[in-house]
């Protein structure tokens, strides 16, 4: 993990709850220099803004440390959480007083460690231990999918518990979502909404990637009186690179394994009216059996388009219907014409191949069909139709030019960027 400081927004001063503990012995040198003693306690010459004894500080008013003796000075401060992060702060430059310049994080114990020296140049030291207080409204996240393997299409999403709006508010949340892959890839969020990111990389994800993500922001403060709740981590495991592309002009399906082709289908795509969405979709699960009727997408029943068809081997790829099924029913069209109401149909005996040979996050592309291209959110995972330079528009981090995600040797942590 980084140990660079978590920043975070500093408001006005409000004193803080502190136990004092232990501090070192008291002057006790040899009398050759004041800096060959050993520093004594400077309990007596330092102030802390403190509220009354039981009370937790408030998060939202920084640590103020300031020198009492008009000879003595503060020399250095040290404040750290429980988690190891540091808190950053400012000291004057006539040492006479250190304040936090970052926000405190919420239900967090804190470690001070001070050290000055009185005017003969002697060093003294204290160290003292607060808590603050829990935050009143948490923001938590939950990451998807769930655990497993997937494809190399397989985006990563966040769901938020609260809105978040702002850019300010957005970039701690993003810096505090991470996503670390082995082999690394360069990646990065998108916000599809207040309350939902989609992260995936540049590339697709590599066979055999082992990818984690994990959530930084308990305690964190993310705007006002909003402070971050704890996640749960999610581990995602990458099989083999699957793309299968349904041509609507030549209507045959060509699926590849790692770049090899493993199979040509022969099938039929949408009719004029119930064109194929066009453009990359990503496998969203697969049903063995599915009724189709054609209400579900606005056909009225009786109609002449009307249906009402018990499907099987339906590899799904929209969330509006669109699946890659069998359709034994016009094996005569399949790799002639197309007159399905939108899906990708073949015989049940390449269905049943299909279906067995994908799995969730692998890649169905729909090119030459004369419908419109896939959403990119909302039906789906249409991630992918984004170009790269688009898809960093999306994310709230504009002043981070790289985004490497880390190696596990490396452990350095992903900061996507614009």
């Amino acid at each position: 993990m980084n140990d660079t400081p978590r920043i975070r927004t500093v408001l006005s001063c409000t004193l803080l709850a502190l136990t004092v503990t232990a501090g070192a012995t008291a002057c006790a040198g040899s009398g050759d220099h004041p800096l060959s003693a050993r520093p004594y306690d400077a309990a007596d010459e330092i102030a802390f803004n403190a509220p009354a004894e039981g009370k937790k500080a408030d998060p939202e008013k920084p640590l103020e440390i300031t020198a009492k003796d008009d000879e003595g000075r503060i020399t250095d401060v040290t404040a750290l959480d429980e988690s190891g992060h540091h808190l950053a702060g400012e000291l004057t430059a006539d040492g006479r007083r250190w304040r936090s310049t970052a926000a405190l994080a919420a239900g967090a114990r804190y470690t001070v460690r001070v050290a000055t020296e009185d005017g003969d140049g002697a060093p003294g030291a204290r160290t003292f231990t607060f808590e603050t207080a829990p935050a009143k409204r948490a923001l938590t996240v939950t990451f998807g999918p769930e655990a497993g393997k997937y494809g190399v299409g397989q985006p990563i999403t966040a769901d938020l518990s609260l809105p978040v709006k702002g850019k300010a508010a957005r970039g701690v949340v993003e810096r505090a979502l991470k996503v670390r892959s082995v082999p690394a890839v360069e990646g990065s969020w998108y916000w599809v909404d207040d309350k939902k990111l989609h992260f995936r990389p540049k590339e697709y994800w590599p066979t055999g990637a082992v990818v984690t993500v994990t959530g930084n922001l308990a305690g964190l403060k993310v705007g006002d009186k909003l402070y971050g709740g704890d996640s749960k981590p999610l581990r995602l495991t990458i099989g083999d690179r699957i793309e299968a592309v349904a041509d609507a002009g030549s209507h045959y399906m060509t699926v590849r394994r790692n770049g090899e082709v493993i199979n040509t289908i022969p099938v039929t795509t949408g009719k004029p009216g119930f064109s194929t969405r066009n453009g990359i979709k990503v496998v969203l699960g697969k049903e063995y059996f599915v009724r189709m009727r054609g209400t579900s997408i606005g056909i009225a029943e009786g109609s002449s388009d009307s249906y009402d068809l018990p499907v099987y081997y339906a590899t799904r790829v929209t969330w509006s219907g669109e699946y890659v099924h069998a359709a034994p029913w016009s094996v005569g069209s399949q790799g002639v014409e197309n007159v399905s109401h939108g899906c990708v149909g073949m015989s049940t005996g390449n269905a049943a191949w299909f279906y067995e040979n994908v799995r969730p996050g692998d890649i169905v592309r729909v090119v030459n069909s004369e419908g419109e291209m896939m959403d990119t959110f909302g039906n789906g995972f249409g991630d992918w139709n984004l170009d790269w330079a688009k898809w960093r528009k999306g994310s709230a981090l504009v002043a981070d030019s790289s985004n490497p995600v880390a190696t596990e040797d490396a452990k350095a942590r992903l900061r996507p960027s614009l």
